[in-house]
């Protein structure tokens, strides 16, 4: 979303040509095998010689403050190395950074990783022991005596949100707010975003529409729980190496350095395998810990978690309140809309609230738009960024009103969008404009499908609803090496979070040299290899990290036209490439054979030496992504159960780089909105205490839970990126919830506000109660 590359970040620019390898699925993808035998190394795999096992006591309650700690009975256990608690940490000044889409402030960061005046939530950690073994480990957790007073919690946001709320920190008054309160408040932001005048736009309506949403918070649900192993040595002042489950290796370098207060070169992160993140692998919870525990013990120490502590003590995404009005003329022109956003953020500040922000209404073309947000502290786990933070419960009230407006005026719900569909050149009410998207390509593609002929039964509804998420950038390296015979090894260092950025940038890279696919190796960097990367998120993998693999390629090939020049005794700018080959510019520079990547590479060392190029961009946004989905549902009046029965999927990719790996993320991306619709949430008792932390209880869908789910790839090409890619990850995750809640009402009747839409919830309303 902008109105051109920015002269301080690099983009290039969309450049239509016939491809080879770029839009073609590859008959091997580069990590699969490894994967599915079981060879490849998740951040658990790892072990050191002579390393110690190392385990965290979590708090049982929800808010109390700390008076003291005895770790002596722990530290005298036979077995026990080391032994650190909130003493063992410098305590950091305020300081915000950039951790993926959402910011950290590394003073609550040091709070959140070791409780410190109090704890905040059900899980919080306390302390950390060392040991020769879990069982000892465990043993000592047990032995640490801890003194507590327990104050009130507060858990819903709405609650978290009046005067006489439990407090959570006395220094806090609410951001944004002018003048400034005069007393503390559990808002800790106020955010408001304008565009034109919706009071006068209200006035011009003939039909206005306002509801209220609340959702629950909900986890990430990765299948491998967070883990890492770290090795402290002494020499040199002190260095730390650490092997970690994690989106973004040189953010973590950098939070365990500030952290600890070291030097960010005498940290090195290795990135091991990802078994699932999406955004909930951002920031460190275990790794500060490990090095600190390394470091007085003087061995290795590795940590993982279980499930209980994964659901208990990582970060969930926001629970929310909305608030959404729209109003429209008879001819469904919308003439105005409004939206209030109350997000939690956990136990310290920093939701999804300013992306909600900047999501709520970018589908759609409005000249009077205001949005007012409130990020709101709570006794719940600090929130992390999961897969388009913020954007599906905003767009489960937007598109649910959107569908409730489309009934009262008699209109088709697609055409609605259409007369209202944002386009090239639309202003935003966060003050970009957009440039070429696909937005109405993906609803004429809706309206043309054939799932919408599909008759329907009994107890049975269509619902439709649609999703926008922009692309990030950010800082962005990567090295391209050639060897001698021709073959080509990209070094990059943007995390494979998914399974398909190697073999995506080694589509690139071929098809920029003009080399075979398995002529190119792609290897991931850790903090030591490359310059700076950015964290993985925000669909910003293969925008930037292909960016910068064409990058490295078009450098080489300067090089290797340099060294057909010298080959040829002519100069530079008599050498073009073609082809995947250095030819003559023109027939009268000489009659030359082409001279392809092998060649150039076995001559190289005689004419200027080693081909490579090399890459150290900040990258432009990458093009913003819009779908839209249709899904049918069954409900059973007696239970309230809510059967999937179809799914398709209509999304804007720009291009697929790799075609079958964009359906599989289109697949997931709506699995884990079925599941958000549908069945998960945090079940906390009148204590403040988790009681569904386990997949037995925090129930994610299963293969019996949703249907084939049909695919469409809409190609509108972003302008800013040389194969037009845009992010494609997280827009399949925000059209399900009121896709699925738009289903339900015109399968039975009822409109579902609040999520999830459970069987209890459905029952509920069919029975008017």
């Amino acid at each position: 979303m902008a109105t051109g590359p920015s002269p301080w970040v690099t983009s290039f620019d969309y450049e239509e040509k016939d491809l080879k390898v770029i839009g073609k699925n590859p008959a091997d993808r580069s990590d699969a095998l490894e994967k599915v035998t079981g060879r490849a190394r998740f951040a658990a795999d790892y072990n050191l010689p002579g390393q110690l096992v190392g385990c965290v006591l979590r708090s049982p309650h929800a808010h109390a403050r700390v008076l003291s700690i005895d770790t002596s009975a722990a530290e005298s256990l036979p077995g026990v190395k080391a032994v650190v608690t909130r003493d063992d940490f410098p305590d950091l000044q305020s300081e915000v950074a950039a951790a993926g889409e959402l910011m950290v402030n590394y003073r609550d960061v040091t709070r959140n990783i070791m409780a410190r005046e109090k704890v905040f939530y059900d899980g919080h950690a306390v302390a950390a022991v060392a040991a020769t073994d879990r069982r000892t480990a465990k043993q000592a957790l047990k032995l640490i005596r801890v003194d507590y007073d327990v104050l009130p919690h507060v858990i819903d946001v709405v609650e978290a949100m009046q005067p006489d709320a439990p407090l959570l920190h006395e220094n806090q008054f609410t951001a944004g707010i002018t003048p400034k309160p005069d007393r503390p408040s559990n808002i800790a932001t106020q955010m408001t975003s304008k565009l034109g005048d919706v009071v006068t736009g209200f006035k011009q309506a003939d039909l206005v529409i306002e509801r209220e949403f609340n959702t629950k918070p909900i986890h990430q649900g990765y299948i491998e729980p967070h883990a890492c192993v770290a090795n402290y040595t002494s020499g040199g002042g002190g260095s730390a190496e650490v092997w970690a489950s994690t989106q973004g290796h040189f953010v973590f370098q950098a939070q365990i350095a500030k952290v600890l207060q070291m030097d960010i070169s005498k940290v090195r992160v290795n990135p091991a395998e990802l078994g699932g993140g999406f955004g909930g692998k951002n920031t460190v919870y275990l790794e500060p810990l490990a090095v600190l525990l390394s470091k007085k013990s003087g061995a290795p120490v590795k940590m993982k978690m279980d499930r209980n502590e994964v659901l208990r003590a990582t970060g969930p995404t926001s629970g929310t309140n909305t608030k959404v009005k729209i109003g429209v003329t008879k001819d469904g022109k919308i003439t105005a809309a409004q939206a209030e956003l109350n997000y939690q953020s956990g136990a310290f500040p920093g939701s999804a609230l300013a992306l909600a922000t900047m999501t709520v209404f970018t589908r759609y073309d409005l000249k009077n738009v205001l949005v007012v947000g409130h990020d709101v502290t709570c006794n719940r786990p600090k929130v992390a960024a999961y897969r388009a933070p913020g954007a599906p419960m905003i767009a489960f009230a937007v598109e649910s009103v959107m569908d409730e407006l489309a009934e009262g005026l008699g209109m088709d719900p697609i055409d609605l969008r259409l007369l209202n569909a944002a386009s090239e050149g639309t202003k935003t009410h966060m003050g970009g404009t957009l440039d070429r998207i696909g937005y109405v390509e993906t609803l004429e593609a809706a309206k043309a499908h054939e799932h919408l002929k599909t008759p329907l039964g009994p107890n049975q509804g269509r619902g439709i609803a649609t999703g926008y998420w922009f692309t990030l950038g950010n800082e962005t390296s990567g090295t391209l090496n050639i060897s001698t015979d021709g073959t080509a090894a990209f070094i990059y260092g943007t995390v494979d979070v998914a399974g398909g950025s190697r073999t995506v940038f080694a589509q690139m890279i071929a098809e920029e040299l003009g080399i075979a696919l398995d002529k190119v190796r792609v290897i991931q960097s850790d903090t030591s290899s490359l310059g700076f990367n950015f964290t993985t998120a925000g669909s910003r993998g293969t925008a930037a990290g292909g960016t910068v693999a064409v990058k490295t390629c078009r450098d080489a090939i300067v090089r290797m036209c340099e060294i057909a020049a010298r080959i040829w005794d002519v100069d530079v700018e008599q050498v073009s490439w073609k082809d995947g080959h250095a030819v003559p510019a023109g027939a009268n520079v000489g009659e030359f054979e082409p001279l392809s990547v092998a060649d150039l590479a076995k001559q190289a060392s005689w004419y200027g030496g080693t081909i490579a190029g090399h890459a150290e961009l900040n990258v432009a946004g990458g093009g913003p992504g819009f779908g839209a989905h249709l899904v049918d549902v069954e409900v059973d009046r007696e239970t309230g159960a809510v059967k999937v029965l179809r799914y398709s999927i209509i999304q804007d990719a720009g291009k697929a780089v790799f075609p079958d790996y964009v359906k599989a993320q289109f697949h997931g991306g709506a699995v884990q909105g079925i599941g958000m619709a549908l069945n998960e949430e945090y079940i906390y008792n009148d204590k403040g205490i988790m009681e569904n932390a386990g997949f037995l209880d925090y129930r994610i869908p299963v293969a019996s839970d949703v249907p084939f789910i049909d695919t469409t790839i809409v190609e509108v090409p972003s302008p800013n990126h040389p194969y037009g890619v845009r992010g494609i990850g997280e827009v399949p995750i925000i059209p399900p919830l009121a896709a699925i809640s738009n289903a339900i009402y015109d399968a039975v009747g009822v409109r579902m506000r609040d999520h999830p839409m459970s069987p209890p919830k459905v029952l509920k309303a069919l029975s008017g109660t």
